[in-house]
């Protein structure tokens, strides 16, 4: 597959820091958003849990669709469920720009990626701390993005696991600049650095972001920590 018109666009402003939404006040949901977009986020991060391929339940397809009517920012889905092809179509429909599901529980993943295009949004991968990386290099060339966990997904706040480094070197390494390479689970002042020389050019971020006030300020600063560390990868 060629390269997806809103990935192309998103590589202009990388490296990016993602607010994974899980992590925001939710009782006033639609002024986060409103925040968000004022402190310069270009792209939100939305964590779609199951209850059965990870120990949580999040936000589902309601959540969503009040975010796209809140916003027109890149909204980056994140599908941790079991049965991603069930529910693709109705993400699209409820506004998601980037559909990421799990090589986990779709070993063999080219109809789904082709489906997710097909529907008009940008295909990711993604893969857990335990899953090697040579589970999804068959697939990078169909990929838009693809997704490091850094954590085991399901909940937040947990410790940034170092092999996700180790993973996003060998993936950039395959996949050349093109692709957006996320990390998401524990990254925060202290790991941003490290991700992004490791390859990283998307960086998710809950509770890291969210526990400071000042929005604007906190994202200038991280995203000028991502941006000297790409400068002193390159």
């Amino acid at each position: 597959m060629g390269s997806f018109p809103l990935a192309t666009d998103l590589r202009a402003s990388v490296p990016l820091v993602a607010p994974s939404l899980l992590a925001c006040d939710f009782g006033h949901l639609e002024r986060e958003v409103r925040q968000l977009a004022e402190a310069g986020v270009e792209v939100l991060h939305l964590d779609v849990m199951d209850g059965h391929f990870v120990p949580n339940l999040s936000i589902g397809i309601p959540i969503v669709e009040a975010v796209r009517r809140a916003t027109d920012l890149v909204l980056d889905v994140h599908l941790m469920i079991s049965e991603p092809d069930r529910y693709i179509g109705a993400f699209r429909k409820a506004g998601a720009d980037l559909l990421t599901f799990h090589i986990e529980v779709v070993p063999e993943p080219t109809y789904l990626l082709r489906e997710v295009r097909g529907l008009g949004a940008g295909c990711g991968l993604s893969l857990n701390p335990p899953t090697s990386v040579q589970t999804i290099k068959p697939y990078l060339d169909q990929c838009d993005l693809v997704l490091v966990m850094s954590v085991m997904p399901g909940f937040g706040g947990q410790q940034f696991q170092p092999v996700a480094l180790e993973k996003l070197r060998e993936l950039r390494e395959s996949a050349g600049p093109e692709l957006l390479l996320s990390v998401d689970g524990g990254v925060g002042t202290e790991t941003v650095a490290a991700c992004v020389q490791a390859g990283a050019n998307m960086l998710v971020m809950g509770s890291a972001f969210f526990r400071r006030q000042d929005y604007r300020r906190h994202f200038d600063e991280l995203t000028q920590l991502a941006g000297s560390s790409k400068h002193q990868q390159a």
